[in-house]
């Protein structure tokens, strides 16, 4: 822990006379130069301590463990830059348009808009679509956007049952289902956290109430529901904060006793639950037992569920179950650039390849689950992850108009098309085309991405200050300190730029502590108020703490040199991979985009409404046009001697993520292995087949941040120099 007390001279009132005499200054100025000066103490810790509780927002009640990060209400963070850009480009394609086009969604005969909870239509896809839909709404004040989720909410609000159940009449099997009313729940969060109405607290008390009454052998029997139950005790200790009603602790024992087992360890084989297979038909490996569960995206949901038990078991082993569950899937199948993990449905032993890839879902989940994680923890580690599968994994599983996506993104995919490249990929069917209606799951739950990262970019602390979390321009109005609004002001085009710069605007001065997330990657962070340099050479992960009396307009930035550093994935063909701070680089191919009919290449199960227009939402193919079958010519020992950075134009549509309007380059010298090529199942080959020298010549190639490849080489072939 470091400690720096910086300040300016105090003069005395007989001091300053005596300057202004001599300078001949008007009396007048004796005022402004009379100002407080206040100490600026800078401290670094490595993580926000869970202690204390905020005088201005819910945080945890006893006899939870106080929360280390509390969550600001929807709203609070207004973005800016490529964050707003994002937001306005989901309203105009698919999150704002599902409405009109997804079956799912329609209004007649669906069962969330039912008086007696029936309808054809009624299961995940509405509350999917919501989380993101309505949010969006709030952040932009988009009046049109809400008052089209409020539709669906006063529907909800006015279903609730004498036994307490809402929503739609759900049973999985022979049990109720409780799996879609989780998701709902968080709909209705969000709603109450923009309109305090009280309604919400009423129906989620009376739900909470029926749930405790449902028998152990009912409740959250069946495959989805037991394994996300995570999202359900959210929800619980969420109104226990907000009620104090007792009885809802016991209900968030009974919903943990009745999720899965996600502590559990060298598990009899029948209790992990997904569908098996292993490579050539061969024995499922010992360490598949480590975990309940390897579908993708159950994995990213539901991993952190010990983690959320944590807070009211106050167990030290339930807290490091979660951290497990993150490295154990990571240790099998993610070791691979971008932050995810190959999971192309359910993870299969033998297929560990940078082509395998992860559901647009999981990682929109994931970085959710980072977020509640963050939260729960203090731990900065969370918040770096959430930039890391926010700002390379996920924007290029997306089209950048966000009217198309597809289900699955992979480190390593020279080719989107509407082949089938099962076994290469789990399933059957056409799942790396960008299609705005296939994969009914990504399709709606995509939504959620943006918007909840954009909520956790600032999250209050314990002691009565505010933290930026996650990294991107913004304006944060929060209550600090003796309850003062201020307004935070974020300027950066970050993660493209090192510095990040801070305006306080406050009507009064205030004393409130100021943190900042300092990034695993970073090196010699350095950070100025006013133009004063108050600390430097801050390496390392953790906050840097600013406790001041702050004034209107005092300026903070906060510069994190951004250098080249290479991973070597050493159980992954010991491939190569390119950073540079938060982001990865992929080798830069050239696409070609050719439409197609949706109608005809979307999966079997696609619906859209009678009447959508499906030629005013067409797919795309993407296809390569340069080669892309390259390993880099680089000096590990050192890397600066081997890229070239190149910086160019921020680009005027504030987008940055396609291949024209990404606003910074690297150069590398690199060879091309002939042998590399697509194999039979229409996939890039894998790594552990390539030789390990090429004779071709040594050229220069153009890498791009990984985000901004929507076709992309990122963990390039061991080649030996």
């Amino acid at each position: 822990m470091t400690r720096f007390i910086t300040g300016s001279p105090v003069f005395s009132a007989r001091g300053i006379l005596k300057k202004l005499a001599l300078s001949g200054l008007s009396l007048a100025m004796i005022a402004c130069s009379s100002e407080k000066s206040p100490e600026t103490e800078v401290t670094v810790v490595p993580k926000i301590e869970a202690s204390g509780t905020n005088a201005h927002y819910i945080g945890n009640r006893a006899p939870l463990l106080p929360s280390a990060l509390i969550k600001l209400p929807v709203g609070a963070v207004q973005p800016e830059g490529f964050l707003k850009e994002y937001l306005v480009r989901q309203k105009n394609g698919l999150t704002g348009n599902l409405g009109e086009i997804s079956a799912w969604l329609q209004k007649t005969n669906n069962a969330w808009l039912s008086p007696d909870g029936t309808g054809e239509w009624g299961w995940e896809e509405v509350p999917y679509w919501l989380k993101g839909y309505a949010n969006i709404g709030y952040i932009t004040k988009d009046q049109a956007m809400i008052d089209e989720a409020m539709v669906w909410i006063e529907s909800v609000l006015n279903s609730q049952r004498d036994n307490g159940d809402f929503g739609p009449v759900l049973m999985d099997g022979d049990h109720p289902d409780f799996w879609a009313k989780m998701i709902m729940l968080y709909c209705l969060q969000s709603y109450y956290e923009y309109s305090q109405d009280q309604r919400v607290i009423e129906l989620m008390t009376k739900y909470f109430r029926y749930e405790l009454t449902v028998p152990d052998g009912e409740f959250l029997e069946g495959y989805w529901q037991r394994l996300r139950g995570g999202d359900n005790l959210h929800s619980v200790l969420w109104l226990y904060n907000r009620t104090g009603d007792e009885f809802l602790l016991d209900l968030a024992e009974k919903i943990h006793q009745n999720t899965s087992n996600w502590t559990g360890r060298d598990l009899p084989l029948e209790q992990v639950r997904n569908h098996r297979e292993v490579r050539d038909g061969g024995e499922v490996p010992d360490w598949y037992r480590d975990q309940v569960d390897w579908h993708n995206v159950n994995h990213a949901q539901a991993f952190r569920e010990p983690a959320q038990y944590y807070q009211l078991s106050k167990n030290e082993a339930d807290l490091k179950a979660t951290y497990e569950n993150f490295q154990i899937i990571r240790e099998h199948f993610g070791q691979v650039p971008g932050g995810m993990f190959g999971s192309d449905e359910n993870a299969r032993p033998g297929y560990a390849d940078p082509r395998q890839g992860v559901e647009t879902c999981g990682m929109v989940e994931q970085m959710n689950s980072d977020e509640h994680l963050f939260r729960i923890t203090g731990d900065p580690f969370w918040g770096d992850h959430a930039e890391e599968v926010a700002y390379n994994t996920y924007p290029a599983a997306v089209m950048p108009d966000f009217k198309a996506l597809h289900y699955i993104t992979s480190p390593n995919m020279v080719l989107l098309d509407s082949k089938n490249h099962h076994p290469g990929i789990a399933n059957s069917g056409p799942f790396l085309l960008m299609n705005p209606f296939s994969s009914r799951c990504c399709q709606h739950n995509h939504a959620q991405g943006w918007p909840y990262f954009i909520e956790n970019l600032w999250m209050a602390t314990p002691d009565n200050g505010v933290a930026a979390s996650l990294y991107g321009a913004n304006k944060v109005t929060v209550k600090v300190g003796d309850g003062t609004e201020v307004s935070i002001a974020e300027e950066t085009n970050y993660p493209f730029e090192e510095e990040i710069r801070f305006t306080v605007n406050t009507p009064k001065w205030v004393a409130f502590p100021l943190y900042l997330r300092i990034p695993a990657w970073a090196k010699a962070a350095k950070i100025t108020i006013n133009g004063e340099e108050v600390k430097d050479g801050i390496s390392g992960i953790g906050f840097a703490k600013i406790q001041r009396e702050w004034k209107d307009g005092d300026r903070v930035t906060l510069s994190l040199p951004m250098e080249i550093a290479s991973k070597r994935w050493e159980k992954n063909s010991n491939s190569l991979s390119i950073s540079r701070g938060p982001l990865t680089y992929s080798l830069k191919i050239r696409e070609k985009y050719i439409k197609e009919e949706s109608d005809k290449t979307a999966i079997w199960d696609s619906k859209w409404q009678q009447g959508a227009d499906t030629q005013q939402w067409p797919s795309w193919e993407v296809r390569p046009v340069t080669d892309w079958n390259y390993s880099l010519v680089v000096d590990e020992d050192d890397l600066a001697s081997s890229f070239e950075v190149m910086k160019g134009k921020w680009p005027a549509s504030n987008f940055p993520f396609t291949l024209e309007e990404v606003p910074i380059k690297i150069l590398v010298k690199a060879k091309r292995i002939p042998e590399w090529q697509l194999d039979e199942t229409g996939l890039v080959g894998e790594l552990k087949d390539l030789p390990k020298t090429s004779a071709e010549p040594v050229e220069e190639v153009t890498l791009i941040p990984m985000g901004a490849a929507r076709l992309r080489i990122t963990a390039f072939p061991e080649l030996k120099q």
